[in-house]
């Protein structure tokens, strides 16, 4: 793809060696949520050595501005740079040295896609109209958007826009998934105990049993997604977590359950709310008590239209209306807090296809096996420019 400041895939090729050195650094020592230091430092120096000034929003965070020679909008990039609580079991030669952790996800590709986008552009920033903000945002897994929003991030840099991208071992390697409107449930965590009045495993009759309550909960919430929730708008519950009592013959105090609420749709406080008043009376009907909690882990990803038409311009352009993947098939229950930047600003968060069943890259994420084909590390690339110049207009 040509346009009046430079070849975008001659200039990645370029550069694709390097590329694929820093994702191969970055995988063998992966950092958990919050803790990725080393990695904050390594992005720190790469882009001060491109003369873009760098500020930290959390301990972590790195943001990184360069500042185009013209007048123009400002338009955010977005990378997670977090890794996993996972022993790996690829035996790469580039495997994880830092036992029970992992990149499972990809973030190490994006984090590295995301260097290679700002030392290209850095090349031009006196014809470039516009800023251009890097941001590096730590702990995706567990919402770490909103600690950098809450440190003022969005504040400080003002961006007009912001894009997302995530290799997808679901889309087949050189294509992209594009999709307009609700593209990634929204995610909202739930803790419940329930308390009863322990006893005698031989006299039931003189306890309160929470686990007889939970049982009903199960089912009572399973029966509400589905009979009372529209099929249309997809909704998920899923209790991943239970656990109660110590020893065979003694009816516990209380019982703890653990799981998320997944919508991919906009009324997902109706279904927290329907949620909770099911558990309270199920719970009140066995005579127990019901303490709930919700923790936000991320909101609806919910791409612009008028973004989402850009993106398919551009990938068009670069890879062929053939390689865009578009149908509401793509659109994942899963998550990412990249969602809350789009709470703020038009957004587009896409798809880069990593799957190759022959290099074993179509393994789910969050897999100890999970393995990136990094072939499509320039494509990464090539789109984040490609969606810069485009909005910018350069």
């Amino acid at each position: 793809m040509q346009n009046r400041l430079f070849d975008i895939q001659e200039a990645v090729a370029e550069s694709s060696d390097e590329l694929i050195a820093l994702r191969r650094d970055f995988h063998a020592h992966p950092e958990l949520g919050l803790q990725e230091y080393r990695t904050a430092q390594i992005i720190e120096e790469y882009l001060n050595k491109l003369k873009i000034p760098t500020k930290r929003y959390t301990e972590t965070g790195v943001v990184g501005i360069l500042t185009g020679g013209r007048p123009g909008k400002t338009v955010m990039l977005r990378s997670d740079i977090d890794a996993l609580p996972i022993e790996e079991q690829t035996n790469l030669p580039f495997a994880s040295q830092t036992p029970g952790v992992m990149h499972a996800c990809g973030h190490d590709g994006h984090t590295a896609i995301q260097l290679i986008v700002a030392k290209i552009l850095a090349q031009y920033r006196e014809k470039l109209p516009g800023n251009i903000v890097f941001l590096f945002q730590p702990n995706e897994e567990d919402a770490g958007a909103e600690l950098m929003i809450q440190a003022g991030v969005l504040d400080d840099t003002k961006p007009d826009a912001v894009f997302g991208l995530h290799v997808w071992p679901r889309i087949s390697s050189g294509k992209v998934g594009i999709l307009a409107g609700p593209m990634m449930a929204s995610a909202y965590y739930f803790n419940m105990r329930i308390g009863g009045k322990g006893g005698h495993g031989g006299h039931p009759d003189r306890a309160i049993n929470p686990i007889d309550a939970a049982m009903n909960v199960l089912q009572g919430i399973r029966t509400m997604v589905s009979t009372e929730w529209n099929a249309i708008y997809p909704t998920i519950i899923t209790v991943c977590k239970i656990h109660a009592g110590e020893k065979n013959i003694v009816i516990p105090e209380t019982l703890e359950l653990e799981g998320s609420i997944r919508c991919l749709h906009e009324n997902d406080a109706q279904v927290r709310e329907r949620f909770a008043a099911i558990a309270k009376e199920i719970c009140h009907a066995h005579r127990c008590t019901c303490e709930l909690s919700f923790k936000c882990g991320n909101t609806l990803v919910k791409n612009d239209e008028n973004l989402a038409k850009m993106a398919t311009a551009v990938a068009a352009e670069l890879l062929g209306e053939e390689n865009i993947q578009s149908g509401r098939e793509y659109a994942t229950m899963g998550g990412d807090d990249f969602a809350e930047f789009m709470q703020h600003i038009p957004g587009l968060y896409y798809y880069i296809g990593s799957a190759n069943p022959e290099k074993k890259t179509d393994t789910e994420n969050h897999n100890p096996r999970f393995l990136l084909d990094e072939e499509v590390l320039p494509i990464g690339a090539e789109m984040e420019i490609g969606l810069v110049l485009k909005y910018l207009g350069a």
